[in-house]
């Protein structure tokens, strides 16, 4: 389930509106609308814990591996690094949809295409003109 779909699910639970759950956590209604719809994920990593606290959650429900990574991309790549992010996690999925492998195995598995998505970005980066490199490695 996508930190959208769980935002909804919990926000529905609790008896909260979207504004409702905006005003506690002092996020835009815009914000709350667009979690849940998978528009965004949440950049600044405390709003995972704020949500999580009005909620009465553990922050890690909220936060996956997946969402993770795909604000990462997006912090790194931009738009551009989100949207591959999303389509990698997306293609990730459909290997596990058999169900033949432990979640520890799955996570290991998530991590190792991860992390050679980040390989694969940074060796790339030498083909990118100076003028458009973000720096931040």
């Amino acid at each position: 389930m996508k930190f959208g779909e769980k935002l909804r699910d919990l926000r529905k639970k609790n008896g909260l509106t979207q504004a409702e759950l905006a005003e506690k956590a002092g996020i835009s209604l815009r914000t709350v609308n667009y979690y849940e719809s998978g528009t965004t994920y949440p950049k600044n990593r405390e709003i995972y814990t704020t949500l999580a606290n009005i909620l009465d959650v553990d922050v890690n429900y909220l936060r996956n591996e997946g969402d993770e990574f795909i604000t990462r991309a997006s912090e790194r790549y931009g738009y551009r690094g989100a949207k591959q992010a999303e389509e990698l996690v997306a293609e990730i999925g459909g290997l596990f949809a058999g169900g033949e492998l432990s979640e520890s195995d799955k996570d290991a598995v998530m991590q190792a295409l991860q992390q050679a998505y980040w390989d694969a970005k940074k060796e790339n980066r030498k083909y990118t003109p100076k003028k458009y490199r973000k720096d931040s490695d």
